[in-house]
């Protein structure tokens, strides 16, 4: 869905700041029971006044949806002509333009951009099944009647950039590239579940699987972007990555490279005949800066025109820019309040105040998160309503939650020998109810909500310690179990899978299960749910599992992270999905009205500064 923009370049009208009406939820009786009670209101919680001044527009435009196969000339919105210039500002360079073996964000947009998969996965990011997933290169897929294949049949109008035709050859040769042991791809283990991939004729390539899984489609186009074997398969593949290959890609998207020049700049064309239609925009270019900062510059300057990572303590000065617009977009993140289960770095031992589920439960119910939602992020915000953010397609938002209710968290906690003593704090065996929270400097949000947790906990009778590191300091102490309660944000992967890779007892020692938790049931529920080809039945396995570990309370769930980017006002564009903002940017546009000095270079080689 698109959302109309607002005014023309340099007018201004009544703004605020735009949530998605897709994860857009009410923070009002979110919790059962909750008693709205407000905590204390604290002159140190940047998010809290950030976001109750920040006035933001809508810019996501037009009020028709568009599927991301649209041409130009089928646009439903009837200033979407071609034409314009798209600058995006990039915190850093691309590392290389190899599909598969690149890590830096700014390659993973770009080769997003200049190649296809065999299909795309629809907006909900279900992975169960090819329900919601849109044809690319395969127009058509057939299976077979015992599931163990699957028949693509590629779109004869498909094109590599040089000219050539897009063969079923060169689909086989794109997964044996990947799962080549010399470039150690990081699609290799997610395309494992495939047995092989055999050509039936030109037009027609066919995987092939050992057992029948419901992500196997998932697995089979997901993860593989396809390359052409005339350009990448000429010459050993262990040289590949230090090729000139790597710098100058040749794909088949709706957008082709133009060059790369090192720590400056990154630059695309629209394809004007891709077989799926031209992209709206002429060019896209990446500037590139050394970090977030150097890349908010270029949008101050007037530089760039995107820019998705805004700060949260910059967002107002970058809003009252004439042209530019800042807004919220669905992310793939949540945050919370973990604890740990285990008494120490490397210890096997119970937590000596989180082992009990009994004190994490009175910590829960101690927390009125719709308050602390309301504090911090000033009616804006997003409640996380457990491990999941509520844009996958395998949330469930109307789980009960633990209330709040201090009457009945002090009540727990007297039942499991905390007694209240000196000052108010609980004492148990003589020793104080006091443990630290670890808060990162870094997150403006996570340190507000430090100071309002321990507030609200020392009301039950907790003392909490605050510990406030830096970032990598953050991460590191997580990692390495070395903290007693520790104020996380985790972004995930769609499906059941990335859940268990989370919480997952067999991660809790030395994976990213962090807080050590172990639930034997709830695994049984996630292993149903990962084997399930009924996506109704996949979230109901979910929905019990998410029952259990909310019971548990390993964590607090406070909010879902909601992303702030800078735009300017000319642009529209359509709704982002959650994982990736930039897939359907071959059909952001800009309304020939409204173009910019920029925007009129057309296709030729757009000038050097």
């Amino acid at each position: 869905m698109y959302l109309q923009g607002q005014g023309k370049a340099g007018t201004r009208g009544p703004r605020r700041l735009l949530i998605p009406a897709a994860v857009r939820r009410s923070t009002k009786g979110e919790y059962p029971s909750a008693r709205m009670v407000a905590p204390a209101r604290t002159p140190t919680s940047p998010m809290r006044s950030l976001l109750r001044l920040l006035p933001v527009v809508a810019i996501l435009a037009s009020t028709a949806c568009r599927d991301s196969s649209t041409t130009a000339g089928d646009s439903a919105n009837a200033d979407a002509t071609a034409g314009g210039t798209l600058v995006l500002a990039s915190a850093g360079d691309a590392d290389n333009l190899l599909p598969g073996m690149s890590t830096a964000i700014t390659s993973q947009q770009v080769v997003d951009l200049v190649f296809d998969r065999l299909a795309e996965i629809g907006g909900d990011l279900s992975v169960v099944g090819d329900a919601g997933f849109k044809p690319q290169l395969a127009r058509r897929w057939t299976w077979a009647a015992d599931s163990l294949s699957i028949a693509f049949e590629l779109d004869p109008r498909a094109r590599w950039h040089d000219g050539r035709p897009v063969r079923a050859s060169d689909v086989r040769f794109s997964y044996s590239l990947y799962r080549d042991p010399s470039l150690a791809s990081q699609v290799a283990p997610n395309i494992a579940s495939i047995d092989s991939v055999t050509v039936r004729d030109s037009l027609t390539v066919v995987a092939w699987y050992a057992k029948r899984s419901p992500q196997q489609f998932f697995d089979a186009v997901h993860h593989a972007l396809i390359v052409p074997e005339h350009v990448y398969g000429t010459g050993p593949l262990s040289q590949l990555r230090g090729s000139d290959r790597s710098r100058n890609p040749v794909g088949s998207g709706r957008f082709r490279f133009v060059r790369w020049d090192a720590g400056s700049r990154i630059e695309l064309v629209s394809d004007t005949a891709n077989y799926r239609g031209r992209a709206l925009l002429d060019r896209v270019i990446w500037t590139l800066a050394a970090d977030p900062a150097g890349a908010l510059a270029r949008i101050v300057a007037g530089e760039a025109d995107f820019f998705e990572a805004v700060p949260a303590d910059r967002a107002p000065a970058i809003d009252s820019l004439p042209s530019i617009r800042v807004f919220a977009y669905p992310g793939s993140g949540y945050a919370f309040m973990g604890m740990n289960s285990r008494d120490g770095r490397g210890s096997s031992a119970p937590h000596r105040v989180f082992g009990d589920v009994r004190v994490r439960r009175a910590l829960t119910m101690a927390t009125n998160r719709p308050a602390l939602l309301e504090n911090v992020f000033g009616g804006y915000g997003l409640p996380a309503y457990g491990p999941f953010p509520a844009s996958m397609a395998i949330s469930d938002t109307t789980i009960p939650q633990l209330p709040f209710d201090t009457l009945a968290a002090r009540a727990l906690l007297d039942s499991a020998g905390w007694q209240v003593g000196a000052g108010g704090i609980r004492q148990k065996d003589g020793r104080p109810l006091r443990f630290s929270l670890l808060a990162p400097q870094s997150s403006a949000p996570r340190m507000a909500y430090a100071v309002l947790l321990q507030a609200q906990f020392r009301r039950v009778g907790a003392d909490v310690r605050l510990e406030t590191v830096d970032f990598p300091t953050s991460v590191t102490r997580s990692r390495d179990r070395d903290y007693d309660a520790a104020l996380q944000a985790w972004g995930t992967g769609p499906g059941p899978g990335a859940f268990r890779g989370r919480w997952g007892s067999e991660t809790a020692m030395t994976g990213d299960n962090l807080e050590g938790y172990r639930n034997p049931a709830m695994d049984v529920l996630v292993d149903s749910a990962l084997a399930s080809y009924d996506p109704e039945r996949t979230k109901s396995l979910m929905r019990r599992a998410y029952e259990l570990i909310i019971a548990d309370a390993p964590a607090i769930w406070l909010y879902d992270l909601v992303p702030v980017a800078a735009a300017h006002e000319r642009l529209r564009i359509p709704a982002f999905r959650a994982d990736k903002w930039w897939v359907h940017l071959a059909d952001w546009y800009i309304p020939e009205g409204e173009r910019i000095e920029r925007d009129r270079i057309g296709l030729r080689a757009a000038p050097v500064p």
